[in-house]
């Protein structure tokens, strides 16, 4: 499918996230309808848009003409409360509304009341079952997950995924379009958590255990993490960032969406901060105090303290995402490129994997699971076999 600029574009919530695929549509060349079931927030969303094209005309990066034919692109599709026919002309349509399946099961139908047969509709759903979405259309087979990640207009990454009832080659031509729209596209199946928010959950659930069990504080684990692990952000700095809130929300999707595998099983000190609404640098408190005059604690830089969380945390994020090639959700090249395109790590696990060496990865691991006794710690049968067969974790 070659990438069509006379194709219009759909936009269905004009939230960061909407607002930012919105940006990255019509920068790539095609005219976008935003919509919003709040009457104010596609102004609002144009004008971040419109900022943000600001910004990369002053750093040289775009010239004045780029940034107003960009912003000139995107139309209003009007108060969605009134209906959704301003997306009548659409051939693909996003949605980028609550992370809450009956919202979205109720957008995806009524959608389909006014766009064309071959409208294709995508979800941007980050954790649910793009199946679940898809079941509940008059046309099962248009649906496809399309999951950006915040800032859509910066991150590079896009996961794509297909439902069971997805037609055969939608993704393909899917990964066409948004390739076209500068993107780095991968293609994972259809469960919870797809590639990203599933091989991660580790990073924040081990280091959650340890700070539970007063191993270590937050500050000195994300010292560890960030400065012997080469990690752009500690995990409790990184929660704070994306909001406690939603961390635990994917976190317990996660944990639900697997039959509460004790794997992803969340932790109760972020249910309690949840609780009490410290959701992290939007709320001005989490982990760290963001309020003025607030200090930052000092971590404890114990270098075999810090060796030993850095273990820790490692070897089960390597054994998620060798599970994650064991259970097909994704390719190993696929796999290796989300986690560095998605979420910034500084190498891809199964090649760092690789590198520490899969018998001392093992061997961390069955250690945690003796000591806990614990199925949170289960060696993945893949990393088990490839120990036993002397081969590298990649292939």
């Amino acid at each position: 499918m070659a990438v069509d600029l006379d194709m219009v574009v759909g936009v269905v919530g004009a939230g960061a996230m909407g607002t930012g695929i919105a940006q990255v549509a019509a920068r790539a060349g095609h005219r976008v309808v935003l919509g919003d079931a709040h009457a104010d927030a596609v102004l609002r969303a144009r004008t971040s848009i419109a900022n943000a094209l600001a910004r990369e005309v002053s750093k040289g990066r775009i010239d004045g003409a780029t940034a107003d034919h960009t912003l000139g692109r995107i139309v209003n599709g009007g108060d969605l409360a009134m209906g959704y026919g301003a997306f009548s002309e659409c051939a693909i349509v996003i949605e980028a509304v609550a992370e809450v399946l009956p919202v979205k099961v109720t957008l995806f139908r009524e959608l389909e009341k006014e766009v064309r047969d071959d409208c294709v509709l995508g979800t941007n759903t980050s954790s649910l079952s793009v199946a679940a979405i898809a079941g509940a259309c008059r046309v099962p087979g248009r649906v496809i997950g399309i999951h950006f990640f915040n800032p859509a207009a910066v991150m590079p990454l896009v996961e794509l995924i297909p439902a069971i009832i997805t037609d055969g080659g939608l993704a393909e031509r899917m990964r066409t379009l948004i390739q076209g729209w500068n993107k780095t596209t991968v293609i994972a199946a259809d469960t919870p958590g797809f590639i990203v928010n599933r091989v991660a959950r580790p990073f924040y659930g081990e280091s959650l255990r340890m700070l539970e069990e007063d191993i270590a504080d937050a500050p000195t684990i994300d010292w560890a993490m960030r400065e012997l692990g080469g990690f752009r952000m500690g995990p409790f700095e990184l929660m704070d960032f994306i909001g406690n809130d939603i961390n635990f929300a994917v976190t317990q999707s996660v944990y639900e969406g697997f039959f509460f595998d004790p794997r992803y099983r969340p932790a109760l000190t972020q249910r309690r901060l949840v609780d009490a609404g410290l959701w992290g640098r939007k709320r001005d408190r989490g982990y760290y105090d963001y309020r003025d005059g607030a200090e930052r604690p000092e971590p404890t830089r114990d270098a075999a303290l810090g060796r030993e969380i850095l273990e820790r945390v490692l070897a089960m994020l390597v054994n998620e995402a060798v599970d994650a090639v064991y259970m097909r959700v994704a390719s190993a090249t696929d796999i290796e490129t989300a986690m560095t395109k998605g979420v910034n790590y500084p190498k891809g696990l199964l090649a760092w994997g690789d590198e520490i060496g899969p018998v001392r990865i093992l061997e961390k691991l069955e250690q945690l699971h003796a000591d806990y006794g614990d199925d949170r710690y289960r060696a993945s049968m893949l990393l088990r076999r490839r120990v036993r067969e002397g081969r590298s974790l990649l292939g």
